[in-house]
């Protein structure tokens, strides 16, 4: 009766049109289709196992995968972490790699290259892949792990299906019973110890694990939203006001953008070092908090710190096109780091002034360390702002090295002074009415909260403009071509100029940035604008 009830819609339908025929005969095959997609989507499960000897510097990590619909299924170890654009080759890394189905025999496996390996099972049965990871470098972008703690960055030690980044993801770490905390960004399993799941892959790639005895700092909230700080080995030093440091910091980042896009946010301190790398709803970070013992250490700190966590606007959301989704396989090229990169350290610069850390002097000092590096650089001849940001991938974040030093150049040096330009640029042709700020707001909500997708060389000098309401051609040159910067006409819009000394016995050129006198109502009102005062 069933079966011929159906035929008889879908016969009336063909037949003579009916809209609530078609409707309910389309919504059953929608609802049955995303069932049957729901049902057949794979799962896929990790254990991460340290070794009894964690000394060795060895994780071992198990996937148990199930529901395939294919007898052949290719797995990949990423090539790169985002955040790092340098090739990285994880996979160097995995030995003794094996697959077995859920009996425990061996299953049909080949490695087809560096990076890939391909298994072949009966369709829809149960299989295990293991595999032990060697850790050898303390380093931001890669995994360690050691008697003392576990340091891991998923992209060097998670496989993916090619073809399934978005299928969700389970982690369990077995750690050592003597560790006291795991810190992570995912998402914790309740009811779990130490499980974690994340919805697709990307953001499994996106937050970094640590482990061992770690140590929480007091907690604050911003706009109700719960920021920590947990670290290994963070060293002695006054945690009160450190953190009331960060808050500010993290408060005047907000008032840039006006949202916060997460549940909870955690700083996770990777101990001594060098380096830190951003995330969504988190940033590892090294650190070393028994050097904070002088007021210009400190503030360094929070320059770091506020770069790392502007970032989870500019970049993690605010973004490159090119920039997501990803392609683990290989380099993800864009011209536009120098905003990601270089806007960033800009904003730190901003960000920590307008929280109240730092005073005028100490800002003016940033900015004139970083363009005192580019401009003794003769790189700055050779290569445009947007050459440096497609090319990092082989130059390297601080451009070329060794017997090709001189050219190449930083975005990290350059970004900020054209991001001052920039900034200025807005805020004479508005009449302060605008700013860099009204820039990146445009940014977050149009691509970010309502196109769901990064912008364009083009679309972003588009809303430069549109924010200006004039042309920002001459700027830009500063970014497609090696014209030299005219500082002095651009800081003159806001009262100030940039004095310059050569130093003859050196061979390099000092710059200072200094308050103009007799300025106008304009010129007055652009600095105590820009300077949040």
């Amino acid at each position: 009766m069933k079966k011929k009830m159906q035929v008889n819609i879908f016969s009336r339908t063909i037949n003579s049109y009916n809209p609530l025929y078609a409707f309910l005969l389309l919504a059953f095959f929608a609802i049955t289709y995303t069932a049957t997609a729901q049902r057949n989507k794979p799962v896929l499960q990790y254990t991460v196992s340290i070794s009894a000897e964690p000394s060795g510097h060895y994780y071992h990590v198990q996937l148990d995968s199930h529901n395939w619909d294919k007898d052949t299924v290719i797995f990949k170890m990423p090539q790169w972490m985002p955040g790092y654009y340098q090739l990285m080759n994880y996979a160097k890394s995995v030995e003794n790699f094996s697959a077995s189905d859920n009996t425990g025999k061996n299953i049909l496996l080949k490695r087809i290259n560096d990076n890939t390996w391909q298994i072949v099972i009966a369709k829809n049965k149960s299989f295990r892949i293991s595999y032990d990871v060697k850790t050898e470098i303390q380093f931001v972008a890669n995994s360690y792990l050691d008697s003392n703690h576990a340091y891991i960055i998923p992209a060097a030690l998670f496989l993916y299906a090619d073809g399934y980044l978005n299928t969700p993801v389970q982690v369990a770490l077995k750690g050592s019973k003597l560790w006291n905390k795991v810190a992570t960004g995912l998402e914790p399993i309740a009811g779990k110890s130490n499980e974690f799941t994340a919805p697709n892959f990307d953001i499994l790639y996106d937050c970094p694990i640590l482990a061992g005895n770690l140590q929480s700092f007091p907690s604050f909230k911003v706009n109700g939203i719960e920021h920590r700080f947990i670290a290994y080995k963070p060293g002695r030093f006054d945690e009160t006001l450190f953190m009331q440091k960060l808050q500010k910091v993290v408060e005047a980042a907000v008032a840039v953008i006006g949202d916060i896009p997460y549940k909870q946010y955690t700083f996770i301190g990777i101990g001594p070092g060098r380096g830190g790398i951003e995330h969504l709803n988190n940033t590892t970070v090294s650190f070393d908090g028994s050097k904070l013992n002088t007021e210009s250490s400190m503030n360094s700190m929070m320059n770091f710190l506020a770069h790392e966590y502007f970032h989870h606007y500019n970049v993690k959301r605010i973004r490159p096109f090119e920039l997501g989704p990803f392609d683990y396989d290989k380099e993800n090229k864009t011209n536009l780091l120098w905003i990601s990169e270089g806007l960033s350290v800009y904003y730190e610069y901003m960000v920590v002034k307008r929280a109240g850390i730092v005073n005028e002097q100490t800002l003016f000092t940033d900015f004139e360390k970083s363009i005192a590096v580019f401009e003794n650089n003769t790189g700055r001849l050779y290569q445009s702002l947007a050459q440096a940001s497609y090319e990092t991938w082989s130059d390297g974040p601080f451009g070329k090295q060794g017997e090709a030093a001189g050219k190449s150049i930083s975005y990290y040096d350059k970004g900020p002074a054209v991001g001052l330009i920039l900034d200025f640029a807005i805020r004479h042709a508005t009449e302060n009415k605008k700013s860099l700020d009204d820039v990146m707001r445009l940014l977050y909500w149009q691509y970010y909260k309502k196109l769901g997708r990064g912008f364009t060389d083009a679309e972003f000098q588009q809303a430069c403009e549109s924010v200006a309401v004039i042309s920002l051609t001459p700027v830009f040159e500063y970014v497609y071509t090696t014209k030299e910067l005219d500082y002095n006409t651009y800081l003159a819009y806001a009262g100030l100029r940039m004095d310059e000394q050569t130093d003859t016995e050196k061979k390099s050129r000092h710059f200072a940035i200094k308050r103009i006198e007799n300025p106008n109502e304009l010129q007055t009102a652009i600095l105590k604008s820009w300077l949040g005062e």
